[in-house]
């Protein structure tokens, strides 16, 4: 309803215009609508800031999140589309006839500069946006370290539903640890793991802890030390649920340091003993990469 009365009192104007009867009121009136325009701009920008904010939660509430985001970036759409109808009959006042034509040009095209610049920032935003909402993977912690192929740190939520039933002291040093790999401290993660496992070295969470060991050595790119420690959490923990993740992440250490035939029976040892896994299907994908 804002917007229809602002047409309408634009379209007066360009009506006064046209007349030739526009008078210095009558421009500044027009003046004021530009003000108008610019506070509501301000707005956008900052429900933008406020998008923007909010993509920091996304990995811990990404449903949610994915969510508001799709309904701001329609609210913003809008207000794009509506902004660019103004600009554009805002051009065409500029090319009417009326008193003081020269001075209201030469101050609306600077205007309508600012305003272009201001809609092409928020276009861009949209799209930054909207590429977020497409690509809902997980960061690999650390700057710099080579994403993981086979296994991603989850979501708290998820470590929360691995440490029910177990007892409150080995549950707060598993999770302590864990938030520190999460955050990409992986040289801290790495010793409180350790330290977790000298305490705790036969649990159901031990097989776990090891894995995590063998996964900072491998985002530090030292893949010697990562078979090896890989290798414990399948030999100390034949029982355990990371040995298919373990055994798949030898195979690509492997790979990385040039050694093929290793690499791939690795990965074929995992499609043939755990054809059920996730891990087995992510190593018939590598293997044809090995060829």
């Amino acid at each position: 309803m804002k917007g229809n009365a602002m047409k309408g009192r634009i379209v007066f104007l360009i009506g006064l215009l046209l007349l030739g009867c526009a008078s210095t009121k009558d421009v500044r009136t027009l003046d004021n609508e530009m003000d108008k325009l610019y506070s509501q701009i301000n707005t956008l920008r900052k429900e933008i800031d406020f998008a923007k904010n909010d993509l920091s939660d996304l990995r811990a509430e990404n449903q949610k999140v994915k969510t508001d985001l799709s309904l701001r970036l329609e609210n913003l759409q809008s207000e794009v589309q509506a902004l660019s109808t103004n600009v554009e009959e805002y051009k065409e006042l500029l090319t009417r006839p009326s008193k003081e034509t020269d001075r209201l040009r030469e101050e609306m095209e600077g205007r309508l500069k600012a305003l272009e610049e201001r809609k092409k920032a928020q276009e861009e935003k949209i799209k930054e946006l909207e590429d977020r909402l497409k690509s809902q993977e997980p960061k690999a912690p650390g700057p710099g370290s080579k994403p993981m192929e086979s296994e991603k740190p989850g979501s708290m939520k998820e470590v929360l539903s691995e440490l029910k039933g177990v007892s409150p002291g080995m549950g707060d040093l598993y999770r302590d640890a864990y938030e520190t790999f999460h955050k990409g401290d992986l040289e801290g993660a790495r010793r409180k793991f350790e330290a977790f496992l000298k305490q705790y070295p036969n649990t159901e969470l031990s097989d776990n802890a090891q894995f995590w060991i063998g996964e900072t050595y491998y985002l530090k790119k030292d893949y010697e030390k990562a078979i090896l420690e890989y290798e414990k959490a399948i030999v100390k923990y034949p029982e355990g649920d990371k040995i298919p993740a373990a055994i798949f992440k030898q195979a690509l250490a492997f790979s990385e340091l040039g050694d093929k035939t290793n690499a791939r029976n690795l990965l074929k040892r995992v499609i043939e003993k755990y054809p059920l896994s996730d891990q087995a299907q992510l190593a018939k994908k590598k293997l044809e990469t090995l060829k």
